[in-house]
Parts: C-alpha cells; structure tokens; sequence
C-alpha cells in the first residue's frame, strides 16, 4: 500500500498550499471585518460617553459659579459682614490659592516622571537577541 499511485482526484501539495492560503488569507479579512464592526459600536458608545461627561462638566463649572456667587453673598450677609466688593474678592483669592496649590501639586508629581528604563533596556536587547546571542 506504500507505493500506490497517486490519483487524479488527489490534491497536489500546490493546491493544498494554495487552499490553505487563501483560507488563511479569508479568515485574516473577516476577523478585520469582525474588529472593524466591534470598534463601530465602541466607538459611537465612547463618542457619546465623551460627549456626557463634557455636559457634565460644564454643568458642574456652572455649579462652581453659582457656589462662589453664593460664598461671596454669604461674606457679605445682607451687608452686615464684608462688602460685597471685599467679598467677591475674598472668593477670587481663595480660588487663586486653590489653583496655585493644585499647580505646585502637579508640578511635583510631573518631576518624579521617569524614562522607562527595564522597557528601554529589554528594547536594546531585541537586535541581540534576534541574531542568536544572548
């Protein structure tokens, strides 16, 4: 049985090579199609979570307002504390203060950023490790 002959209707290993090619090559476009659809959806999902999280926010600006107009008029009590120059003021510093401790905060924090150096490092052993040496 080893040394049958080959039938017509077998496939040659071209053809197989050539199947599986194109097998593969189908497989490969629909699981693009398949990502492409996914990203649609999460896409227009993000889109519209960005676009509430913006309404919030100018929401929330509108609030600060409000709060800081309320915190002046609170200074001022119906004109038996502060004036209401001196108030508005008063709420204007403390903003200031609070923005310029948030400033030095973020400054701190941005001077302790590093390079990645294992990452940079594995990187300069990827051409090494590729030709064979350790």
């Amino acid at each position: 049985m080893a040394n049958e002959p080959v039938k017509d209707t077998d496939p040659t290993l071209g053809k197989l090579v050539m199947d599986a090619q194109r097998d593969i090559s189908s497989l490969v476009s629909k699981e693009i199609q398949l990502a492409k659809s996914e990203l649609k959806v999460s896409v227009k999902h993000g889109g519209v979570g960005v676009g509430l999280f913006a309404g919030a926010a100018f929401i929330a600006l509108l609030a600060i307002i409000m709060l800081s107009v309320a915190f002046a008029y609170f200074l001022n009590w119906n004109g038996e504390g502060l004036d209401l120059h001196w108030a508005f003021l008063v709420v204007f510093f403390v903003y200031v203060l609070i923005a310029a401790l948030l400033a030095y905060i973020g400054l701190r924090q941005v001077k302790k950023v590093k390079a990645p150096e294992r990452a940079i490092e594995q990187g300069r052993q990827i051409p090494q490790a590729l030709k064979g040496r350790p």
